[in-house]
């Protein structure tokens, strides 16, 4: 389990978050939603220690992430950010090796190479596997980080917005995927995602945040309903149930 206690980040004179205390189930995903500078995105690279905190603790398996070795965290706990840029010219089987890095240190092994294979299959990235990533799309580009990630084989996944620059087919495929990690691998998954119909369809947990406070969080069927996604997005927002999923209409 992931524990986040009174976790605050400024900037300046500003706290982008703000005295945050939220626990994250083990074995399950959750979702960060929010409008555009909520803190969703700090406080998911202050869970992985991707940036410091200036307050609080946050503990993963009853551990300070302050304490723990970087390699040793690296094993434990992988992270995607929004923006990826790399100043050398690899392969899509290149980066995905990238992932097992905290094991074997660059040198692969047969186990490694075990691990990048089924990272690029699960992905569906095997005809483009020796392709280099400029000559790939926004959205083939995201999957091969993605699968890098998933190659880590960390207990612990977290996602800074996974689906930009996907197509609707890839972006369903990304979270499929996501979905059999956590229910066929045990692998726990958290998310920073804006569309809140992906939140409500795969989630199992959902934490809301607007100006760096959390304003709800909970089951993700007592998460979406009309009163809470106000409370969230400051609109109205009606909620259908088609083939047992809540889906939010917000365009009219």
């Amino acid at each position: 389990m992931v524990e986040a206690k009174e976790i605050t980040k400024k900037y300046g004179d500003t706290a982008v978050v703000d005295q945050v205390s939220v626990s994250i189930p083990k074995g399950k995903i959750t979702s960060f939603i929010g409008p555009n500078g909520a803190g969703k995105s700090t406080l998911l690279s202050i869970v992985s220690r991707l940036i410091s905190k200036d307050e609080g603790e946050v503990e993963i398996d009853g551990e300070e992430i302050s304490t723990v070795k970087s390699n040793s965290l690296a094993k434990k706990v992988s992270i995607l950010r929004q923006s990826n840029h790399l100043n050398v010219r690899l392969t899509v089987r290149e980066l995905v090796g990238f992932g097992r890095f905290p094991y074997s240190q660059g040198r692969l092994t047969k186990e490694d190479e075990k691990f990048v294979q089924q990272a690029i299959e699960y992905m569906e990235l095997t005809e483009m596997e020796d392709k280099f990533l400029d000559q790939l799309s926004g959205g083939q580009k995201q999957r091969a980080f993605i699968a890098m990630v998933i190659a880590q084989d960390t207990d612990y996944i977290l996602l800074d917005e996974p689906l930009n620059n996907l197509d609707m087919k890839h972006a369903v495929q990304i979270m499929k995927v996501l979905h059999r990690l956590v229910r066929e691998l045990g692998k726990t998954v958290v998310i920073v995602i804006h569309d809140v119909n992906f939140a409500s369809v795969y989630s199992d947990y959902i934490v809301a945040l607007k100006e760096g406070k959390i304003v709800h969080q909970g089951a993700k069927d007592d998460m979406i309903s009309k009163e809470v996604l106000r409370d969230v997005y400051d609109m109205d927002i009606n909620i259908h149930d088609i083939d047992q999923c809540k889906i939010c209409l917000y365009f009219k």
